[in-house]
């Protein structure tokens, strides 16, 4: 079945545009909630209108989450768990527990669904994204650790794995270039 958005939908589409999805799907979820209707050929007339309107619509909400981006951008999170020796939490580290905590934090609330990725299930840092608009996508650090350990432990250790990975790759880059310069001197020398 073909639909004409007429909202933004995540995963599937931006206002105005037309899509192939399952029948159900376009029944069931998308026409009792006035996100699409069927594309027929009155409708596909509206399309360029409602397209601008939509373009307008998600310009004003940038607008409107940008500082709240800025805001999410850097945050860090850090949240205390029983874990067991290898690591694995008892329990997790939810979507709600990270808005309160964003909310606590930034004093702005965040919708537990806008949270992309799944529940923390193990110790550590992990980077999730914060779905504000269509375009707005900012990162959140959260850092899970032992009850009996300190939240800067594993902030720590993440920078130094970040320090060896760039002077790793200044290496190889290195040797790269060595081997190349090598290489032309080669081919160089057998033509003369």
């Amino acid at each position: 079945m073909k639909v004409l958005l007429l909202r933004d939908v995540y995963k599937l589409g931006l206002a105005g545009e037309v899509k192939k999805v399952a029948n159900g799907y376009g029944r069931n979820f998308l026409f009792p909630r006035k996100l699409a209707v069927p594309a027929t050929a009155g409708a596909m007339k509206q399309a360029e209108a409602i397209r601008e309107a939509a373009a307008k619509i998600r310009e004003q909400e940038n607008l409107e989450k940008a500082s709240l981006s800025e805001k999410l951008a850097g945050l860090v999170l850090s949240f205390s768990a029983n874990a067991s020796e290898k690591g694995r939490l008892f329990g997790s580290v939810t979507h709600q527990m990270i808005a309160n905590q964003i909310a606590e934090k930034t004093g702005e609330d965040v919708d537990r669904r806008s949270i992309i990725g799944s529940a923390i299930r193990d110790l550590g840092v992990h980077n999730l994204s914060v779905r504000l608009t269509a375009d707005l996508l900012p990162e959140v650090t959260v850092v899970v650790h032992r009850e009996d350990e300190d939240a800067d432990t594993y902030l720590n250790a993440v920078e130094e794995v970040e320090e060896v990975v760039e002077a790793v790759e200044e290496a190889v880059e290195e040797v790269a270039d060595a081997v190349e310069e090598a290489v032309d001197d080669a081919t160089g020398a057998e033509e003369a």
